[in-house]
Parts: C-alpha cells; structure tokens; sequence
C-alpha cells in the first residue's frame, strides 16, 4: 500500500474530483513554490469511489474562487502540529475575476486588455456564469 507521510504544518487539499489534481495545482501555480507538494490520485473515497488529494508542506494562500470554482466539492484543511486546525468547505463563487475569459469578441474585454475579466453566477444548479460587461455565458 502507497504511503505518504502526514504533514507537520500546510494545506491539505482534500476530495478533489478524481483526475482533477494537475489541473487544480497549473491553475493555482502550485509548481512555482519552493516546498514540498504531493499530489495523490485515484485514492479511495467513501463518498465518490475514488478522489484526488494535493498536500502542500507550508502555509499558503490559496485562491478559493479558482478551487470552488473548478471543484466546489473540495475541502481544505489547515494543518498545524500536525492537527487539522480548519477546515473549509467550498462552494461556487458567486464572482470570478480573471479566472476565466471572454469568448464574445465584441466584448469590451476583447478590446480594452486591461479590463479584469469577472463573470457573475447566473445558474448555481447548472454551474453557469455570465461575463459582467457583455453578459456572455460560460459553462
């Protein structure tokens, strides 16, 4: 059986969507930090069968609306002393900036490259938003 050592202090990113985990760790830039990262895929889960986890060996500050936004199921733990002292449950955001873009090319955003690129929750149920300038929706 695969072992991996319980951390002393950092984030444990917990019930990732089985498969989810590479993604989870480019878009929150996880190969930039200087600490170890251990990602496990396809670990046994009550729940869904099977499950991704990322283990991050350091206190870091992790976007939640990316991670609610790609898998609103995790669940981060705070590890100190080895002792999970919080844990947050995620949900959808009900904004997202510059998380995802625009596809509409008359969008001001198309035009103006500056502008932050924020999309508003239109559909909770159907995981929908809708770009806040031109209303183009994003599934």
């Amino acid at each position: 059986m695969l072992s991996i050592d319980s951390i002393k202090k950092g984030v444990v990113i917990d019930h990732i969507l089985a498969g989810k985990a590479m993604q989870i760790y480019d878009h929150l830039n996880l190969e930039a930090l200087d600490c170890s990262v251990a990602i496990i895929k396809n670990a046994k889960s009550e729940k869904r069968g099977k499950k991704d986890i990322i283990k991050i060996e350091d206190r870091i500050d992790l976007d939640l609306n990316i991670l609610g936004y790609m898998d609103p199921n995790v669940t981060v733990n705070i590890i100190e002393d080895g002792v999970i002292t919080s844990k947050l449950k995620l949900s959808l955001p009900d904004t997202l900036t510059n998380v995802i873009q625009c596809k509409n090319p008359r969008c001001i955003t198309s035009v103006e490259r500056h502008l932050s690129h924020k999309f508003l929750l239109s559909d909770r149920g159907q995981k929908i938003y809708r770009c806040a300038y031109c209303e183009q929706e994003h599934k």
